[in-house]
């Protein structure tokens, strides 16, 4: 988008003249001042502390209609044309005391609209309507949601693409976010606080959960400026987290899963020693250099070794003995569920303007997907950063749907075995035992201290 569709209007240069400038010894301070923008009202808030930019719409009236229940949607500069989508809802019970979470899909590069309207979000659009519908089962029954675009070029957010390539250097930026929210809305600077994702947010729920901990850790020494965050939850859905451990889950799973298999027992070795002979050495060499180029390399060879063949049927020169859905295998690969129709929602001139968005939605961008990947991100391990978390005592769950191939729960409970901490032992010797919801088995969990897996039945992605 152009530069020119965001100059600040005439009334905010004016309203921000007349603001008095500090004292030489005295502290910057946050502004606030209003705008209105193509019919459309805006609060706009500069935050001292970090020097973003926040500007947001206030009650647009767009999917949360549950009278009394605030929305805000809009962004925040978290630097030079750098910026970065959020919406935000408040909980639908006692939002003065409900804990705050914040939402993240993967990709990388995949929109957390794709959360709030598909999945868990206050509305969601049911049998082929074309305007949404309160969602009964939202997150924001029981929690403050906030939910949020990144990296830059995901979703709605916009401009410079290339500041973010890779999990790490994505956390500052959340970071930035969460600082500025906390400024606008003091009233959740001591809330709860639950960082939820899923998918590559197994690379982001552990590393940007680490990351507020450790800013956390230099606010209280006095060498970082900022509100201290009280994370209390990090709450992962079908996640990747470790390559190693999930590529040749792909094998096993493909094989042995409980709805249909896919490859014969021949394949299933077969496989096993491709991915010992080809995938886990490049995979080792990745952790062993660190480079980019290494762990870029084997990223490309687990994918033509492993997943590429096992994804695609024999119709279609793979080795599958069916076309299937890799985030559902009960689907085929064209599976129309969920809809895409709040995509379609989300461009309608009408809703883009209510919400105050100013670049055009984007459901999986391929730029940021491009810039993380190039740097290797997907082979990089991310149980160190888990472990740090789910060692700090924070609660943590990683929960998968049974049906989902892509971050099947094979590799999820793998995953969450490997977990480093003080009850991994006990973690790993506990079988699985029912998980029931009102009286019906939905699926089996285990649980040790602060930390619980969980496989849900009849579930994909």
């Amino acid at each position: 988008m152009h530069f020119s569709h965001r100059c600040i209007s005439a009334s905010l240069v004016c309203a921000s003249l007349a603001l008095a400038s500090p004292l030489p010894n005295e502290a910057p301070k946050d502004k606030r001042s209003f705008v209105e923008r193509d019919g459309t009202n805006f609060t706009v808030f500069e935050h001292a502390a970090t020097g973003a930019k926040m500007e947001f719409v206030t009650n647009s009236g767009i999917c949360e209609t549950t009278p009394g229940v605030n929305q805000y949607s809009g962004y925040l500069s978290v630097g030079t044309n750098l910026n970065m989508w959020f919406w935000f809802f408040e909980a639908r019970s006692n939002p003065s005391t409900a804990p705050l979470a914040a939402w993240f899909n993967g990709g990388p590069g995949c929109s957390s609209m794709i959360g709030l309207f598909q999945e868990n979000g206050p509305c969601h659009f049911v049998d082929g309507a074309s305007t949404p519908s309160l969602n009964e089962y939202s997150f924001n029954n029981v929690a403050n949601m906030l939910y949020i675009d990144q990296p830059i070029g995901t979703g709605f957010s916009y401009g410079d693409e290339d500041e973010v390539t890779s999990t790490l250097t994505a956390a500052p930026y959340v970071w930035t976010l969460l600082q500025a929210f906390f400024a606008q809305f003091p009233q959740y600077e001591n809330r709860n606080f639950g960082i939820f994702t899923e998918s590559y947010g197994g690379h982001y729920g552990p590393e940007f959960a680490d990351y507020v901990e450790e800013q956390n850790a230099a606010i209280t020494a006095g060498t970082v400026k900022g509100e201290a965050i009280k994370l209390i939850a990090l709450g992962i859905n079908n996640g990747w987290f470790d390559a190693a451990l999930q590529e040749q889950a792909y094998v096993d799973f493909s094989y042995n899963n409980t709805y249909k298999p896919m490859i014969t027992a021949a394949q299933h070795a077969q496989y096993l020693d491709a991915n010992s002979r080809t995938c886990a050495p490049a995979l080792a060499k990745c952790r062993s250099t660190g480079s980019n180029a290494d762990c870029t390399a084997s990223d490309n060879a687990c994918y033509n070794a492993i997943e590429g063949p096992l994804s695609t049927s024999t119709s279609n020169g793979g080795a599958s003995s069916y076309d299937f859905d890799v985030y559902d295998i009960r689907q085929p690969s064209n599976d129309p569920y969920p809809p895409e129709t709040y995509a379609t929602y989300l461009t309608q001139p009408s809703v883009v303007q209510a919400i105050g968005a100013q670049s055009p939605y984007t459901e999986c961008a391929n730029e940021p997907y491009q810039d993380i990947s190039s740097t290797g991100d997907n082979s990089r391990s991310f149980l160190p950063q888990l472990s740090d978390v789910v060692k700090s005592g924070v609660q943590t769950v990683v929960w998968a749907g049974d049906a989902d191939w892509i971050c099947n729960w094979f590799g999820n409970q793998i995953a969450a075995e490997a977990v480093d901490y003080p009850g991994q032992a006990a973690f790993q010797a506990q079988p699985l035992v029912p998980y029931t919801v009102a009286g019906n088995h939905g699926g089996d969990f285990k649980q040790e201290g602060n930390f619980a897996f969980l496989r849900v039945f009849g579930a994909g992605h």
